[in-house]
């Protein structure tokens, strides 16, 4: 609300790599000034001359030194930056609200919230496509460069767990939390199999509202009657998906790929879940000695029975005495395995959602709906 309040009143806009995509601009509505000028920094020509800007064609971080050596002493009004103060304060209240609407089911905000105070500042949130990705853009409290990973330009559904495979495996140091809805988790949770055999640990919340939640509120906002968004049975008698609610059982399923699975219904178990992950042992090497006997085979003489050596001698009369065979002594032999280290555990929260609206976001920008 903040932002986009101040975006519709700039009269300079400087557009760093950016692709003026609808989800950002609100369908290019965001900026409102009547002469509004744009500057776009950008390695692609095609991007820099997007909204009839006046393009800078270069690498970013080389770009700003350049406008900062430029723009030397210059600054903005002290009532602009009050203002750009005042409206930061008040839209972090609203965030603080959405984190603590006190919904049962939790709402997607409460989620987000839970979510945001388990990370730590140098962790990563990973989200694709549904609603998440808009909410995640205005509640989303990030304290690193790097702990934001979110897919906008198409709403690639099915991204998320892959994706956040890729970051783990490029920042081994840093927990992930992967943020993922029913929907887009039915497209593509093969990968949750790659990071159990890899011993990657990925920390998976799915947010389970029963169907495709953002694309049915959409249809429903253009007039249009959902299609498929609920998991419903198809209902005999009037032919269309209206009937019973379908057996779906999600985490279930995470489970059946060898994840971890905990099941939240309320915010509070969620924070429980996740304390309940911290407080497992860490990884750690261990070697274990197994003592195995060794025991000589019995063997078996021509033409008689087999006997082993401890076997009483036969007493047939005239016999001659059986030779004595020198009793072998019992070894021990040790089996020493190599040091194993515990692997990493891939873990997947389950939580039931409410989709409610946020006070405040209806200035929010992008084009889906917010819940």
């Amino acid at each position: 609300m903040a932002a986009n309040r101040i975006a519709r009143q700039a009269d300079v806009v400087i557009g760093i790599g950016t692709r003026y995509s609808d989800f950002t601009t609100a369908s290019r509505t965001a900026f409102g000034a009547p002469h509004v000028r744009f500057v776009n920094v950008n390695v692609a020509a095609a991007d820099a001359v997007k909204l009839a800007g006046t393009p800078l064609v270069a690498d970013a971080r080389e770009a700003l030194r350049g406008l900062s050596a430029a723009l030397a002493g210059w600054s903005a009004s002290e009532d602009y930056q009050a203002e750009a103060r005042r409206l930061s304060a008040a839209w972090q209240q609203t965030v603080g609200e959405a984190f603590a609407l006190g919904h049962q089911p939790p709402a997607q905000s409460e989620v987000i919230g839970a979510v945001n105070d388990a990370a730590g500042p140098r962790d990563v949130v990973v989200c694709a496509a549904g609603s998440m990705p808009g909410d995640l853009h205005k509640l989303w409290r990030t304290r690193d460069p790097k702990g934001y990973h979110v897919e906008y330009g198409y709403s690639c559904m099915g991204y998320e767990i892959a994706g956040g495979l890729g970051v783990k495996l490029a920042e081994p140091g840093r927990e992930v939390y992967v943020l993922v809805g029913d929907g887009s988790y039915l497209m593509m949770a093969s990968e949750l199999v790659t990071a159990v055999a890899e011993g990657v640990k990925l920390i998976v919340v799915l947010v389970q509202n029963h169907g495709f939640a953002s694309i049915g509120g959409l249809s429903e906002t253009v007039g249009v009657q959902r299609f498929g968004t609920r998991y419903r049975y198809r209902n005999p008698q009037t032919g269309r998906l209206d009937g019973g609610i379908l057996p779906v059982d999600l985490a279930a399923n995470a489970a059946s790929l060898g994840v971890r699975v905990l099941r939240a219904e309320t915010i509070a178990e969620l924070r429980a879940a996740r304390c309940a992950r911290r407080r497992r042992s860490p990884a750690r090497s261990s070697c274990t000695s197994r003592p195995t006997r060794w025991c000589p085979r019995r063997t078996a003489r021509r033409g008689g029975t087999s006997r082993s050596p401890r076997s009483p001698s036969s007493t047939r009369p005239g016999a001659p005495a059986p030779r004595t065979r020198r009793r072998r002594r019992p070894s021990v032999r040790w089996s020493v395995p190599r040091p194993v280290r515990r692997r990493a555990e891939s873990s997947l929260v389950a939580v039931g959602l409410n989709l409610v609206p946020i006070r405040g976001c209806h200035e929010s920008n992008g084009d889906e709906r917010v819940g």
